[in-house]
């Protein structure tokens, strides 16, 4: 068998790239090469760039891995031709021009939406929209996320997306059924248009935190499968 591909995260908003860290722990015992991206969240191109950068530390072949807008962010970079496999995880997923927000607003909008701070020109999640982004974690976890969140530019959703990976690579997609910050029947619609492989878990908008296994399996299905194919 030839070298199991590398893994490269993107996170969203809200986050920063410690957001798997249970699942990193698990690909690095398993023997991957994983790079947690960090996106600064003030452009989409900007984001994607990021992205590549990581894609030019890691070996290839790489199978890239988006949650929420991370999705946005590697439907754009995973155009690159070192990617072979994408996997989103209750991620947005933009037609190629199109925004982050155009989808969204076909479905209703999500409770967390009514904890948001503007500041200095980003939004910030208020301690009391935790439990709609990761009401499955325990209240010490969702402590440690708020407080390690970063916040978007507040233009980030209107941005244009250059770049539809999607329509090209292999897919696969883990709707988090009770989500409340990504909608559920969103992420099924997202998913159906890109012909991805689904595995629904009955998690909060942050399964690789609550179940983290289960998210590795399906990272480690792609890489599997990407490795089949390089041989």
């Amino acid at each position: 068998m030839p070298d199991k591909p590398s893994i490269v995260f993107a996170h969203g908003l809200w986050a920063d790239g410690s957001c798997f860290s249970k699942v990193i722990d698990l690909l690095v015992a398993d023997g991957y090469e994983v790079i947690a991206t960090q996106n600064h969240l003030n452009t989409v191109a900007d984001d994607a760039a990021a992205v590549r950068t990581s894609l030019g530390r890691a070996g290839s072949p790489v199978v890239l891995v988006g949650h929420s807008y991370g999705g946005t962010v590697i439907t754009a970079a995973g155009t690159d031709a070192r990617v072979a496999a994408l996997v989103y995880i209750c991620a947005l997923a933009p037609e190629d021009g199109d925004t982050t927000q155009l989808d969204q607003t076909k479905f209703p909008q999500t409770p967390v939406f009514q904890h948001i701070d503007l500041a200095d020109g980003r939004l910030f999640l208020r301690p009391s929209g935790i439990p709609d982004f990761a009401g499955d974690l325990p209240d010490a976890e969702q402590k440690l996320v708020w407080a390690t969140q970063m916040g978007p530019l507040a233009d980030l959703f209107t941005q244009p997306v250059i770049g539809a990976a999607w329509k090209s690579k292999p897919t696969y997609y883990i709707v988090g059924t009770e989500d409340r910050t990504v909608q559920p029947e969103l992420q099924r619609f997202l998913a159906e248009r890109m012909g991805a492989k689904v595995t629904e878990l009955a998690s909060s908008h942050v399964p690789m935190l609550s179940q983290p296994q289960r998210v590795y399996q399906v990272i480690r299905d792609a890489a599997d499968a990407v490795q089949r194919g390089a041989g």
